[in-house]
């Protein structure tokens, strides 16, 4: 039967019925009715961040290594505003989170009241649906529904903004049965015809490859699985974004490597020369493709997707699916495996994928007297990847480096911001996900400029005893910026000098961490596995090479075969039956 409760208390006891664990936030006045009724219960716990964004990514954190929406509580005015970035990385990435945010009075909206701002309006174009609840009795049917919205099709973030009066306000509350949409209704079984089309043109090629994306990711852990049982069946290469990693495992000879902007030559040379692109969870953005006239030219492309907006958004393609990708993968294997057919011979392929491998295009070169960036991630990975870690990173030349040389067996250990490309992310995130995951070993990659934008974070971490460990590789410089700086700008390098850098030892000694410094080369395997063995939360600042760059690299606007490999090797220099294929 409805109970008759505040707003407040609906919310709380929504939340309570959706199985929320955490809830991440920052207080204010908009929202103390809120927080008064967090204090009476204790099924929810609130986790208290050092600012607004860094809930938003804390909940993203959550979300990427758990599977379950991520959950934000700010203050109108500026705390909804510092979410924002946030709310903007959970929509480019397809994490599902509800952010509530708290609004003046409805009797003063749009009076400019005390921290007051139009929250509905600021993010309209961020979300993927936005609610102002002006009537309590509405409230708890629209927690639910939010949810529903965040978690199906392709998850994003929603915000539903709450009035103090309504929070104040009463009204009867009766947990809500299924959750149908009037109009919200994405679409999850992909359309069968097209799925046994698609499987007839994977039997027909002899030059796929298999590109794949955060959408395997967000499918489930058995999406993951049917991947592998597709490329063992079709013996088809594979590859994926940078938000895709993981969702095939690193060790298997089938596996290119990333692809992309920073992806390996490989992976790039083969999306370029196969005949067949089949695109599973994936969106065709700008760091993938380069050129987009130049993009696999001669390919027949498949693109499956559950945002039927993202088909033939960037790329057209010659069948377009629109389902559920982890839906869709069982269905093309149980039709392959129905129809009899048989790998094909892919031998040739292979043989031209061999060769462009023996380029070894994640080499780099090392001079005993400092330590290469590259270096620092293949010891952090050979030394945890036994304990199959949580990786986050921030944003920058150590995001692209993790990427490279971290070797990824699993789903949803690989979090990192990839479509807005957030500084500040990988800390807060890291707390999230260690919340999540309390057994887990969960380490930060970050940067010496990425990790001072949330790096007030550090307390958070120490406040609820979390074990997190930072690895910052240390270059002194914003990497990215100074690397394109000196491959366009003529090596002039605009304010992109990280000056006064804080001592980072004792700063982690001052929130509570223990801080370890890595100086050179022979320091390196020793550092780490301190790190690994101390308890509770470790910062270890690496002193790496200040001028590494992150190799290869496709520029800004080049074609996949543009590739820069390490000394401005150009990949033009490619043997004649390469040439032939692309």
């Amino acid at each position: 039967m409805p109970r008759e409760l505040s707003g407040a208390d609906i919310l709380i006891q929504a939340l309570s019925d959706l199985g929320v664990e955490y809830v991440f936030g920052y207080p204010g006045g908009a929202v103390l009715p809120i927080y008064d009724a967090l204090f009476k219960q204790s099924r929810i716990k609130h986790v208290l961040v050092r600012h607004e964004q860094a809930a938003t990514h804390a909940a993203e954190g959550y979300a990427r290594s758990t599977g379950k929406p991520g959950v934000v509580l700010v203050t109108s005015g500026p705390g909804a505003t510092n979410a924002v970035t946030g709310i903007t990385d959970a929509l480019m990435d397809s994490i599902p989170m509800v952010v509530i945010t708290g609004q003046v009075p409805t009797s003063l909206i749009g009076t400019d009241a005390f921290q007051e701002a139009d929250t509905i309006g600021i993010t309209r174009h961020c979300t993927k649906h936005n609610y102002l609840v002006k009537d309590p009795a509405r409230l708890g049917a629209v927690i639910h529904e939010a949810f529903h919205i965040a978690t199906s099709g392709r998850p994003g973030p929603v915000v539903i903004d709450i009035p103090k009066d309504v929070q104040v306000a009463t009204a009867p509350y009766a947990k809500p049965g299924a959750i149908q949409h009037k109009t919200y209704r994405p679409q999850v079984k992909a359309d069968t015809a097209l799925i046994e089309a698609a499987v007839e043109m994977l039997a027909a090629a002899e030059r796929p490859i298999l590109y794949t994306g955060g959408g395997i990711i967000n499918s489930g852990p058995g999406a993951a699985q049917v991947l592998q049982e597709l490329a063992r069946i079709t013996g088809a290469p594979v590859t994926s974004t940078l938000m895709g990693l993981g969702a095939f495992p690193a060790s298997s000879q089938q596996w290119l490597g990333m692809l992309g902007m920073h992806g390996t030559y490989e992976a790039n040379l083969a999306m370029h020369g196969a005949d067949l692109i089949l695109c599973l969870g994936a969106r065709f953005d700008d760091r993938v493709t380069g050129r987009l006239d130049a993009f696999s030219p001669r390919s027949k492309k498949i693109h499956v997707d559950i945002d039927r907006s993202s088909i033939n958004k960037n790329v057209r393609v010659d069948l377009g699916i629109v389902g559920d990708v982890g839906r869709a993968l069982e269905d093309m294997v149980r039709i392959w495996k129905g129809r009899g057919h048989q790998k094909n011979d892919l031998s040739a392929w292979w043989r031209q994928i061999g060769e462009w491998r023996e380029k070894k295009s994640l080499s780099f070169p090392e001079n005993g007297a400092e330590i290469m960036p590259q270096r620092a991630i293949r010891a952090l990975y050979e030394a945890t990847k036994a304990r199959q870690p949580i990786i986050t990173t921030e944003v920058g030349q150590h995001q692209m480096w993790a990427a490279q040389h971290f070797g990824f067996e699993k789903p949803n250990k690989w979090l990192t911001s990839g479509g807005l490309g957030t500084m500040g992310y990988g800390l807060p995130a890291a707390i999230g996900a260690q919340l999540g995951n309390p057994n887990a070993l969960v380490i930060d990659v970050a940067g010496e400029a990425s990790i001072q934008m949330n790096i007030q974070e550090l307390a958070t971490a120490t406040q609820y005893r979390l074990p997190v460990k930072i690895f910052i590789l240390n270059n002194e410089y914003m990497g990215m910026v100074r690397q394109w700086q000196e491959l366009t700008y003529q090596s002039r390098y605009s304010e992109s000098y990280s000056d006064s850098l804080p001592d980072f030892v004792k700063l982690a000694e001052a929130y509570g961490w223990t801080g370890l410094r890595i100086e050179k080369p022979g320091e390196l395997e020793d550092g780490i596995a301190t790190m690994l063995d101390t308890p509770g939360p470790v910062l270890v600042d690496c002193r790496v090479a200040k001028l590494a760059n992150c190799f290869p690299m496709i520029p800004s606007g080049a074609a996949h075969t543009d590739m820069i490999l390490q000394a401005n090797e150009v990949s033009g220099e490619m043997d004649d039956e390469a040439k032939a294929l692309v």
